[in-house]
């Protein structure tokens, strides 16, 4: 380095200079925010201890109790393994109430898997020797079994130069512990997939002879949402590429330990078009309803946007985003009037609407320009009758009337509801996203709330690898038992092999 920089101009040390002093900048930028994230996530442990400690509290029982002790337990294993990725000095400890590990149980099937080093000669020349093996065994689960494996690794030495060799065990999810993918899948899958909590899962396994305390089973989420969260972003970069997205929200309760209550969050949800070759859902969830949260999400992408009504995204309207209506919730409108009152004028308008999905109906095989032509054919002509009726009703129509209210918040939205006639790849409504969000709405029966911010976001980050492998025809178990066993060892430069729309099962090996 000496010698170089005696080489330099005056200009190319200036160069060098500038260049040495944006680097250790960046550098201290990087350790300021490492700082401030381990300070972040090491108070968020403390508080979570706290509330462990208060979780058998008279204030939460029963099915509340079990749940909260879930989440804090998934939470606190969450902040763990982020605070090991970031280096921190060691590993944080979390209370120790849960059991030693027990010997799996010796009634289930072994299956055997031989880990061999690829030579047996040594470096020297001389022929290894095999000692004995280390033998670990790992907890399996495949739909409705269980079973051991079995790893077996060769110690294998030469004796000349006193060398011990031995196979390398694979990388696992969860390092040095007992589940292998198929079991973290089969938890993953029944927990956001089939809505059942750890505490009936753990039921359930001791029914089939294994004992998994609920702790240990919310542990292994809490570290599977960290490892899946890079997949889930990958996912979200994908979706942003796209120029027609749909959105939606629905709200969910989210548990508040330190005021003992719950609070209104909200899961959104954002899917590509069902015009569109991409077959992808995501869900975030947010504390509230605010329009900050679709803000945040969409930061940086433009295009064209089918949402509903609600004033939370009004504000994305600009910097060439694009609002397009859902004639779905218009017809809806005109629908209640006539479910619950028979009225003749919703009728009327029920038929238009039918009219206008009858061309949808035939326009769905299409290419998005044939589309676009049979729009410009057949419905445009119905819209502009829909309009002219709309509005004679509506001169007719006492303020205030149920009826006034219908023709409003269609003649209110009407350039918005109508766009779909310019672009063959914009839909007419906004139930795509709807039927997505569906699996959420049946889930809240059955886990009733969130257990945090952070299970809030582990649970939607899960469900949209989950729902976005079922959009893509994939089995979810087979899908994430497969992404969990390829993860460990998956380059991050090629994470998006793994994206439900892209992904292959991994070959058998012969």
């Amino acid at each position: 380095m000496h010698d170089q920089l005696a080489t330099m101009d005056a200009q190319q040390l200036r160069e060098f200079a500038a260049g040495l002093i944006e680097h250790i900048a960046r550098k201290d930028h990087e350790l300021r925010h490492k700082d401030l994230k381990i300070e972040q996530l090491t108070h968020e442990m403390a508080v979570l201890k706290r509330w462990k400690f208060a979780a058998r509290s008279e204030q939460w029982h029963g099915v509340q109790g079990s749940l909260l002790e879930e989440t804090i337990e998934a939470d606190l294993e969450a902040i763990a393994v982020e605070l090991a990725a970031l280096g921190s000095v060691e590993r944080p400890t979390v209370p120790k109430e849960q059991p030693k590990r027990r010997p799996l149980p010796a009634h289930l099937p072994r299956v055997e898997v031989r880990h061999e080093p690829e030579h047996t000669m040594c470096s020297c020349g001389s022929a290894l020797e095999r000692i004995g093996e280390d033998v670990s065994e790992k907890l399996d689960y495949t739909p409705g079994v269980f079973h051991v494996e079995r790893h077996i690794r060769g110690k294998w030495a030469c004796g000349p130069c006193q060398t011990l060799i031995q196979a390398p065990v694979p990388a696992q999810v969860i390092d040095k512990g007992v589940p292998t993918a198929g079991l973290l899948a089969q938890v993953l899958v029944a927990k956001y997939a089939d809505h059942q909590p750890l505490y009936r899962q753990e039921a359930i396994f001791e029914r089939a002879g294994v004992a998994i305390p609920r702790s240990t089973l919310a542990q292994w989420v809490g570290a599977c949402g960290v490892q899946l969260q890079p997949l889930v972003d990958a996912l979200r970069a994908a979706l942003l590429e796209r120029s027609v997205l749909h959105a939606d929200e629905t709200p969910v309760a989210m548990l508040m330990p330190g005021k003992g209550k719950t609070h209104r969050a909200y899961i959104w949800s954002y899917s590509s078009s069902a015009f569109d070759a991409l077959h992808a859902v995501v869900y975030d969830f947010a504390d509230s309803r605010a329009g900050a949260h679709p803000q945040a999400f969409l930061d940086g992408w433009s295009g064209k946007l089918v949402c509903d009504d609600y004033v939370g995204y009004k504000a994305l309207f600009t910097n060439g985003r694009t609002e397009i209506g859902c004639l779905a919730h218009s017809r809806r409108k005109f629908h209640d009037l006539w479910v619950n009152h028979k009225s003749p004028v919703a009728e009327q308008a029920l038929k238009f609407f039918a009219a206008l999905y009858e061309v949808e109906r035939q326009a769905h095989e299409l290419s998005s320009d044939q589309r676009q032509r049979l729009r410009a054919l057949q419905s445009q002509p119905i819209v502009d009758k829909l309009h002219e009726w709309l509005l004679r009703e509506r001169s007719r129509a006492t303020d205030g009337t149920a009826i006034a209210k219908a023709i409003d918040y269609s003649l209110k939205r009407w350039p918005a509801l109508i766009r779909f006639l310019d672009d063959g790849t914009v839909p007419i409504d906004n139930n795509w996203v709807e039927n997505r969000i569906r699996p959420i709405a049946l889930g809240r029966s059955n886990w009733l709330f969130a257990g945090s911010l952070r299970a809030g976001k582990r649970a939607a980050a899960v469900m949209s690898l989950i729902q976005s492998a079922r959009l893509n025809g994939h089995d979810p178990y087979r899908y994430l038992r497969d992404v969990l066993e390829r993860l460990p060892t998956q380059p991050a430069s090629r994470i998006g092999e793994l994206l439900p729309h892209r992904w292959a099962p991994a070959p058998i090996p012969s």
